[in-house]
């Protein structure tokens, strides 16, 4: 696994928002996220190590966390939720350049349309399934990504779906491409 100190994925760049994400959505994700992670005892600069269809290691940053970020994003499994839904869309972004365009409805399979801007509407276009484990080992986050994998079946058709599992412990993340 080839580890990329050079470029760290910052949290913070989920606040100026992209395509279908709000930059107060993206702030959410990231405060979330930056919750999980120091609940687990961790600092900015953690490494975070990649498997699957990305294989790679990089740093994660974030500012600190503050007691009113804790409070707010108290509840585990929603801050859990949605720190994973950040971390992932910026794994997508920096190893495909897709970004998020679009929340999908639920039921669909799957959480987030992603592609690039393109001209025409499902150019360049991909389904995200993402889901978060706050403390778990290998044998936790391989069963998860084999019932999200199994859970983007239902949304099969031309388009491709990633399939990103964050595990806050380590921190480690499981990406899936399929």
């Amino acid at each position: 696994m080839k580890e990329d100190k050079n470029t760290p994925l910052d949290l913070e760049v989920l606040t100026e928002g992209m395509g279908g994400l709000t930059p107060a959505m993206g702030e959410v994700m990231a405060e979330c996220a930056s919750v999980c992670l120091e609940e687990r005892g961790h600092r900015s600069g953690i490494l975070l190590r990649v498997s699957g269809a990305f294989a790679f290691s990089c740093r994660l940053r974030w500012p600190n966390t503050t007691e009113q970020m804790r409070r707010c994003h108290n509840d585990r499994e929603v801050a859990t939720e949605n720190g994973a839904y950040g971390i992932a869309i910026l794994l997508v972004r920096k190893e495909t350049g897709y970004k998020a365009l679009e929340r999908s409805m639920k039921g669909g399979g799957f959480d987030y349309w992603v592609g690039k801007d393109a001209a025409l509407p499902f150019q360049y276009k991909a389904r995200l399934e993402v889901s978060g484990i706050r403390l778990g080992d290998e044998r936790d986050l391989s069963a998860k990504v084999r019932e999200k994998v199994e859970q983007t079946r239902k949304s099969d058709g031309k388009f491709p779906a990633y399939v990103v599992v964050v595990e806050f412990g380590s921190p480690k993340a499981s990406v899936v491409k399929r």
